[in-house]
């Protein structure tokens, strides 16, 4: 008997009818395998009607699916030699995302997202991978500039906005790759603006923009996009303690990243204006008690000698002879090396600038032609 059931339950499973149990306890015989239960808890639930989508999701949806396709994705490796083979291999150094700014192949990205590099890999949103060279790099703004060879068809730069009339509370959403996974979004608000941060060589990038919208590594050098689409920011840093997003990110905002790259592309660097001056540091001028920026050498045939301003100069017996402190620059007072430079990054070599200094104990003004500097 034993063997009688073993056979019929063998062939039972075989030809795919299971022993089951009903509510009142009575063996049901026949019923398919994996067939859903029909007692009144066994019925798969009913599907619910969809729901219309709200104006503003699909707003959101239309952005993502038309920015993405300009999002890349850049992987940073490194080439080291094996100690006893001496052979040489390629080693993941970091990665970060990027986005597309014109038809020639530029892409545009964080310098730290590339720093150190032998190779930079960028994968479009087509998925083909190309070969990447650099064109040119700000460490101070934390830009860099790569360039690809890829068909124009692949290719869809990013509409771009600005930045100086954005407002807090304003929606906007970030395009990336955090943590390497493929073209992820997050919307938040610009949280305010205005912020500075510092960059790789402790520059002040001013007027960033700080946003809630969830930003972690990898989405360095990402797009920071308003709700039309258009490019209001390139996501850079985080401020978070444990090493995770935490709700503070900043962008360096559009309107420097317009006015940069041009010059990356065309020169492969920053063409700086400048005052054809250098300055005494800032630790021995207040050392001195010195409130203002002592100027210690002009540029021979430079813009300052051409405007009259005067460098410190050796007396008789050694002694030394302050010439003139700058103190501001169209008005803006400067006293450290930074305050200058973040003045001076409002204008454009050939711009006439007034300069306020301090010579003999009294306050007087010099026009300056702001000249390319290093």
């Amino acid at each position: 008997m034993k063997r009688l059931v073993a056979v019929l339950l063998g062939l039972a499973v075989a030809g795919g009818v299971v022993l089951a149990v009903s509510i009142n306890g009575v063996a049901d015989w026949g019923k398919p395998l994996g067939a859903a239960y029909d007692g009144p808890e066994g019925r798969p639930r009913p599907i619910a009607p969809p729901a219309e989508l709200s104006s503003d999701e699909r707003a959101t949806i239309a952005v993502f699916e038309r920015a993405s396709k300009s999002v890349v994705f850049i992987a940073n490796t490194a080439i080291q030699r094996d100690f006893w083979s001496l052979d040489t291999f390629e080693v993941p150094q970091g990665s970060g995302s990027g986005f597309i700014w014109n038809k020639q192949g530029h892409i545009v990205t964080n310098f730290h997202v590339i720093y150190g590099a032998n190779a930079i890999k960028v994968t479009l949103a087509d998925r083909n991978e190309y070969q990447a060279r650099v064109v040119g790099v700000d460490p101070d703004h934390d830009l860099a500039v790569l360039q690809i060879q890829a068909p124009d068809g692949s290719l869809e730069p990013l509409a771009i906005g600005l930045s100086s009339d954005l407002r807090v509370g304003q929606k906007v959403l970030a395009i990336g790759n955090p943590f390497g996974l493929d073209h992820t979004l997050t919307t938040g608000v610009v949280s305010a603006l205005g912020r500075t941060i510092k960059s790789m060589t402790n520059r002040t990038i001013e007027g960033v923009i700080q946003t809630d919208a969830a930003i972690n590594p990898g989405n360095s050098g990402g797009p920071l996009l308003d709700s039309a689409g258009r490019l209001i920011g390139v996501n850079t840093q985080i401020i978070s303690p444990s090493g995770a997003y935490a709700g503070i990110g900043f962008a360096v905002p559009v309107d420097t990243v317009n006015r940069i790259v041009p010059e990356l592309i065309k020169h492969g660097k920053r063409i700086r204006p400048g005052l054809g001056l250098s300055l005494v540091p800032d630790s021995v001028a207040r050392r001195w008690g010195i409130k203002g920026l002592v100027i210690a050498k002009v540029a021979r045939g430079g813009s300052a000698e051409r405007a009259g301003l005067r460098g410190v100069r050796e007396a008789a017996g050694g002694r030394i002879e302050l010439g003139d402190i700058l103190v501001a620059v169209e008005g803006t007072p400067v006293e450290t090396v930074d305050d200058l430079l973040d003045v001076l990054e409002k204008f454009k070599v050939g711009d006439r600038v007034k300069v306020d200094v301090i010579r003999n104990n009294k306050r007087t003004s010099v026009d300056v032609t702001l000249q390319a500097v290093n």
